[in-house]
């Protein structure tokens, strides 16, 4: 080869690297087949701007190890007693003076030299995070046994369990003993409330602990990960009977979504509607083309939405049916990503459920036809819709417990008032009270 085609050579092949490298720096562009669902912008929509409402963007999702072992359930004689001994535990601390509080600042972790570290170590020993036997009680060095010490606090208060004192954790090490003793004493009353007429079989969601548990005959045979009401959108608590499933459901789009969502998203992206197969109704049910709509209209916000079912759907494959005055109820969800987040309180109010059709087959297990396990997924499988009527309706709990204590080892846990609710109870006393459930009239047509 000569040298001025191998220099030819040379230089093309220096300018397709150069070119591929310009490429892939250059951000991504979707085309709008490409963009998110209605549901995933969902996500991102409400409260935009509040930490607290976006569904997170996290550096890598948690190995998450989140549900209780215990198959005690909450409604049970051993939870009530567990607590009352935690309640006692935390009464011995305030009495003794409490915990000091550790002086927010930069973040701690594993190797720091810091002199809030003997505040810490202390901070940890009086709740039991950090054993009373740990030696170094005025070293400044953060070490691995301190490290431990903190994961165990972070699990045992719902927290990402990274070993290091970062910024989030400071709000919660600063709880005082006595804010943890009324947060005690209030859980105490609320789980007693539910102690009235415990049924054999039921469901019940802690909506704070993010996790819904299955329980027969008084012990907890399934337990999942849920996904609860946004703030503002909150999952009340609900009393009632799940009395259908309901596979391969419509979702019927609520007015609040469609006024506030949809209908703006049409304005611009008027094809969205046959891209997720949502169809259009006037008020009285007739069926409209799309493409002869004008969404800018004032009479587009009368319309009605209706989507259809399949693997876009927003309430997935299997809807848990519920009769309530919320409007509330249990599903599926094709946006399974969000149930490996710690915190889940990313729904319009509705709960959705992790591996759902393991709860619909416990559900259906004494419906004549339905005692084999795998009876759901084979319907599923069937891809046809339809609604099985059950026989022997279940009781299902939606409840408030934000402080309870295992009844295996004693451990005090607490999880994040993600309402306020614990707040608002505290101001009026320790009573439980119906204030603990947003009222009907701001509940009552809630989107998935």
């Amino acid at each position: 080869m000569s040298t001025t085609r191998s220099r030819a050579l040379a230089f093309r092949t220096a300018a397709l690297a150069l070119f591929i490298a310009i490429v892939q720096a250059l951000p991504p562009f979707a085309s709008p087949s490409e963009a998110q669902t209605l549901w995933d912008q969902l996500q991102s929509n409400y409260g935009s701007g509040t930490a607290t409402n976006n569904a997170p963007v996290e550096r890598k999702p948690d190995q998450l190890d989140d549900l209780r072992p215990d198959s005690t359930p909450w409604r049970s004689d051993a939870m009530v007693n567990a607590l009352s001994a935690g309640i006692e535990k935390y009464q011995r601390i305030v009495d003794a003076g409490g915990w000091p509080l550790v002086p927010v600042g930069r973040m701690m972790r594993e190797g720091d030299e810091d002199e809030r570290v003997p505040i810490l170590r202390k901070r940890l020993r009086i709740t039991g995070d950090l054993s009373a036997k740990s030696s170094y009680y005025d070293s400044q060095t953060f070490d691995s046994e301190l490290t431990d010490a903190v994961k165990r606090f972070q699990r045992r208060n719902g927290l990402r369990e990274t070993g290091r004192i970062e910024r989030s954790v400071y709000p919660v090490l600063n709880f005082t003993a006595q804010q943890r003793l009324a947060q005690l004493k209030l859980n105490y009353d609320r789980l007693k409330g539910l102690m009235q007429n415990v049924e054999d079989r039921y469901v019940l969601v802690n909506v704070p602990a993010f996790q819904v548990e299955a329980v027969d005959k008084f012990e907890v045979q399934l337990r999942f990960r849920v996904i609860v009401g946004r703030p503002e959108r909150q999952t009340p608590d609900v009393v009632t009977m799940i009395r259908n499933i309901n596979f391969y459901p419509f979702w019927r789009v609520p007015e609040s979504v469609a006024t506030l969502d949809l209908i703006p998203r049409l304005r611009k992206e008027p094809g969205y509607l046959a891209q997720e197969g949502i169809r259009v109704y006037t008020a009285s049910g007739q069926e409209l083309d799309p493409n002869t709509v004008d969404w800018s209209a004032p009479q587009a916000t009368t319309y009605r939405f209706k989507q259809d079912p399949g693997g876009k759907n927003a309430l997935g494959l299997i809807r848990l049916d519920m009769s309530n005055q919320y409007g509330v109820y249990m599903h599926d969800t094709p946006m399974k990503n969000l149930f490996d987040q710690r915190s889940r309180p990313f729904s319009a109010g509705c709960v959705r459920v992790q591996n759902v059709s393991d709860l619909a087959d416990w559900i259906a297990h004494y419906e004549p036809g339905w005692g084999q396990p795998g009876g759901v997924r084979q319907q599923l499988a069937n891809g046809q819709q339809m609604e099985l009527k059950l026989t022997r309706p279940v009781p299902v709990h939606f409840v408030y417990i934000t402080a309870w204590a295992e009844p295996s080892n004693g451990e005090v846990q607490f999880r994040p008032d993600i309402y306020g609710r614990d707040n608002s109870a505290l101001q009026g006393g320790y009573e439980r009270d119906q204030d603990d459930a947003p009222p009907a009239a701001s509940a009552a047509a809630l989107a998935p």
